[in-house]
């Protein structure tokens, strides 16, 4: 596979002054896995989301590992009565990732951040490649993003 993902990813984090560490880790089976692959707890792996708010709007959403986008919730911070999630073409169309890659760091299109109010500490974000991820502090990754903070998940569990 192309490092040209994580290369991307790596200068975004870097021009946003980032401080980061790349982890690399091979095929994982599970949330457990890949976050002892990075060594943190499943709540702490975010997942970058894209969601679609209407023909050429589309909005990050970062989600801890353990929990899931509650709709309701992310439709009234939005203030729309539908949003749906773009195919796996037109998610790469926007942000240049495949599924499982997509963060919103080097992102083609730079698109709003929405985070989930639980997110804090120490987390690790998609890499751009699969078995890549940087490890970041979420409060500077977060104020870095000019991410919205609001809570828009459920536990998953």
């Amino acid at each position: 596979m192309s490092e040209a993902g994580p290369d991307r990813v790596v200068a975004a984090a870097d021009e946003l002054g980032l401080a980061h560490t790349v982890t690399r880790h091979g095929p994982v089976r599970s949330l457990e896995e890949a976050a002892a692959a990075r060594g943190v707890t499943p709540h702490q792996l975010l997942k970058t989301m894209v969601v679609r708010v209407r023909d050429g709007d589309h909005r990050f959403v970062l989600v801890p590992g353990d929990r899931e986008i509650a709709w309701p919730k992310l439709r009234a911070l939005l203030g729309v009565n539908r949003i749906s999630m773009p195919s796996a073409d037109a998610a790469y169309e926007v942000t240049g990732y495949v599924r499982g890659t997509i963060t919103p760091l080097g992102s083609a299109t730079p698109l709003p951040v929405i985070a989930d109010a639980s997110i804090a500490g120490v987390v690790s974000i998609g890499g751009g490649a699969p078995g890549v991820a940087l490890t970041v502090d979420a409060g500077e990754l977060i104020a870095a993003l000019g991410a919205t903070v609001a809570d828009v998940t459920d536990d998953s569990r």
